[in-house]
């Protein structure tokens, strides 16, 4: 493929893909923003004094330490999330409305992150970050199943590498200035008065509003292809349709997928340790977080797009291999730039192996059942987004090393039950004889 045909292909998407990947950039800003601001918001606000936090629970008052208090808010999110996407995403199947799923989700989201600005105790925070959790698992499946749906096989890989790249620049971009957002309040607009704390929660609610109106106003169903394609939407663990593999081709990716998240989210949880051990500031950490990030947004769309032509195995497969050694090596760097290098080749291996494993999901996805088969890949996701940090903050008790390490092993692990298990859907002759006999 030339240069000039692949740029082209790269940004031939469907018009409503565009819009619920820019749906879904305005909505992961909003997002994202939380992740830096609720932990300030429970130490200045809700803490208070520093002592920890203190929580009536059945008439006792328990203090947890903030740490944990933060932990917890942050997590159960991420399990609540990812855990009731395969029920919400069976759910959009059989009723076949992908579009009132996801505008469910983003109304639950705009109303929540305005409810932060008047939560005055943990237990309303804990309550509206659940509420959070359970309208992003009507929106993640229901979003990803339509970006599926809307694709074909010759370019699913693409709509899937487009996709992930906006939400990725929108999460990236929530963290840089939520800080200096918070601290630079409070702001005064006309006669309203708004705290560092409340501009995030405002802008954050803004985002998720933005989502809800390009949602309505742009993005329709596809036509169902088959009424009766939600009566089976069981998900499969065992294959009992190809004689030489044992496990189902779809969960083997969400296992992929999850080992690779855990591995991603090591770092999260041991920042102070990351610190001390690097001689670094808080500054060089948030740059060698953001490497992997970069690396992602370059490079998700050009290789969704490359697996449409060359297949999907061989990108998630090298991905894995990749991924193993650069996660292992963080436990063993010295220096603030090694560490850098090891987050950006992270990042590299990761890009490979989620647009890629999402359109193969989709490949194998029957009619209809997009919402069941791709949230087991969110789901897998999220849960590795959430297991990552508290194994990281266990194991760093041991060992400096142990969890990356841990995370390199697991990498091999998928990257040995891709190989073995999951093959390519549609092969790349049989695109190009497709694609052929559509020109003639």
């Amino acid at each position: 493929m030339n240069p000039i045909a692949y740029v082209r292909r790269l940004f031939a998407v469907d018009r409503r893909v565009l819009v619920l990947a820019l749906a879904r950039a305005a909505d992961a800003l909003g997002n994202s923003f939380l992740i830096v601001v609720l932990p300030l918001y429970i130490a200045d606000v809700i803490g208070g004094s520093g002592a920890g936090v203190t929580v009536d629970i059945v008439g006792f008052d328990v203090t947890l330490a903030q740490s944990l208090a933060v932990g917890i808010v942050l997590s159960m999110f991420g399990f609540l999330n990812s855990f009731g996407q395969p029920f919400t995403g069976r759910w959009s199947d059989r009723v076949g409305k992908r579009r009132a799923f996801v505008l469910f989700g983003l109304v639950v989201l705009t109303v929540t992150n305005v409810a932060y600005a008047f939560a005055g105790s943990y237990v309303s925070l804990f309550v509206i970050r659940a509420l959070q959790g359970f309208g992003v698992a009507f929106t993640v499946p229901a979003t990803i199943a339509l970006v599926n749906e809307l694709a074909t096989d010759d370019t699913r890989g693409n709509n899937m590498g487009v996709f992930n790249t906006f939400r990725l620049l929108g999460f990236g971009l929530g963290p840089i200035v939520a800080g200096g957002l918070v601290h630079g309040g409070p702001y005064a607009l006309g006669v309203v008065t708004l705290s560092g704390y409340n501009a995030a929660f405002a802008i954050a609610a803004g985002g998720a509003l933005v989502s809800l109106v390009l949602v309505t106003l742009l993005v329709t169903d596809p036509e169902r292809i088959d009424d009766d394609a939600g009566d089976d939407l069981s998900i499969a663990v065992l294959d009992h349709e190809r004689d030489d593999k044992l496990l189902d081709p779809v969960f083997t990716l969400g296992l992929a997928s999850l080992f690779m998240a855990i591995g991603i989210a090591l770092i999260s949880a041991i920042e102070a340790d990351v610190n001390a051990r690097l001689d670094q500031t808080a500054f060089l950490f948030g740059i060698e977080f953001a490497a992997f990030v970069l690396a992602q947004v370059l490079l998700q769309a050009p290789i969704g797009s490359a697996s449409d032509s060359y297949g999907r195995k061989p990108f998630i497969l090298y991905g894995l291999v990749l991924l193993a050694p650069a996660t292992a090596v963080q436990g063993f760097v010295t220096e603030p730039w090694m560490m850098i290098v090891a987050r950006f080749v992270q990042g590299v291996a990761g890009a490979a192996v989620f647009a890629p494993a999402l359109a193969l999901a989709g490949d194998y996805a029957r009619a209809g059942q997009s919402g069941t088969q791709l949230s087991v890949l969110t789901m897998a996701f999220g849960l590795g987004v959430a297991i990552g940090p508290l194994a990281s903050g266990a194991l760093a008790t041991v060992a400096y090393a142990a969890p990356f390490v841990l995370g390199g092993l697991l990498a091999l692990l998928g990257a040995g039950l891709v190989y073995t298990q999951v093959s390519d859907k549609v092969k790349p002759g049989e695109r190009e004889g497709a694609d052929a006999t559509a020109a003639d």
